[in-house]
């Protein structure tokens, strides 16, 4: 039976594991919808420069992800113009094949009650032929979804703070009017990121970037950043979505080491208003 609310009862909640696929094509266009380019990036935007096919950005492990999101709707029912996107991680077991065929296990990993609205969590594990190939864990932020009763959770406002010194490396990258347009073709295909009189009703006053589009810009900024180019030293990411990126702004992220293999990021847009906080990456040296 389908809640209409949230409640700490869904948490353990193990979905029916789901079989998906993607080839070349999907994760050639999916860095291209990420803001990929052919001089920098050709590896990742054309099959004919390695044996096996184009290199893959680690980043694209967030699209078979989304699946086990949506697994969501077997057990409650959620209003998608009250739902945002609030934080979003992943682990890289191995470097993504450009082919392959994954089966993908989930369950409801944490509930919350914030008051006037609620948080509920999802963690995945992708295995294909080969074993454990990924791991994700995203939630969701459901507007008025509160007071059900359940735990705040525990504070986050300290998490992967940044030190108080100048960063040791930034990456600024331009996104393009299209980007939502092109990105949506990898699935993401919520109306709230092309269509003006949907974002309108949604109480915004325009289309934006999707969140996890911001998400990919940034792995490719810890990729070329801290892995030299490299998905196989790209090991997992994760942050918070803490603010909306319209199309044609900067993402800019700043990057603090922060001990072997390790950094803590801060993303910003052109204003200097932080887009996605609390985040940190891991990688091999």
């Amino acid at each position: 039976m389908v809640s209409e609310t949230l409640s700490t009862g869904l948490v353990g909640h193990r979905f029916e594991p789901i079989t998906t696929s993607w080839n070349a094509k999907d994760v050639m266009l999916y860095a291209l919808g990420v803001g990929a380019k052919p001089a920098a990036e050709l590896d990742f935007l054309y099959e004919g420069t390695k044996n096996d096919g184009p290199l893959v950005l680690p980043t694209y492990a967030v699209i078979p992800a989304m699946r086990a999101m949506g697994n969501l709707r077997h057990v409650v029912k959620l209003k998608i113009q009250r739902l945002l996107h609030g934080e979003q991680g992943i682990e890289l077991l191995r470097p993504l094949p450009a082919k392959t065929e994954i089966t993908l296990e989930s369950e409801v990993s944490e509930v919350w009650d914030k008051g006037k609205s609620g948080v509920i969590g999802v963690s995945a594990l992708g295995s294909d032929a080969d074993g454990p190939l990924f791991k994700s864990h995203s939630t969701l932020f459901y507007i008025g979804g509160g007071g059900f009763g359940g735990e705040p959770g525990p504070s986050t406002k300290d998490k992967n703070r940044p030190p108080d010194r100048q960063p040791d490396l930034v990456v600024d990258y331009a996104t393009q009017p299209e980007q939502g347009a092109l990105y949506r073709l990898s699935g993401d295909q919520v109306a709230l990121h092309i269509d003006p009189e949907f974002a309108r009703k949604a109480g915004y006053e325009k289309p934006f970037m999707h969140g996890l589009c911001t998400y990919g810009f940034v792995g490719r900024a810890i990729l070329h950043g801290l892995c030299g180019g490299d998905p196989a030293r790209f090991k997992s990411m994760t942050g918070r979505f803490a603010d909306t990126v319209q199309f044609e702004d900067h993402i800019i992220t700043k990057f603090w080491h922060d001990g072997p293999g390790a950094a803590i990021l801060q993303v910003e847009d052109q204003s200097g208003a932080v887009v996605l906080s609390q985040a940190r990456a891991t990688f091999s040296e």
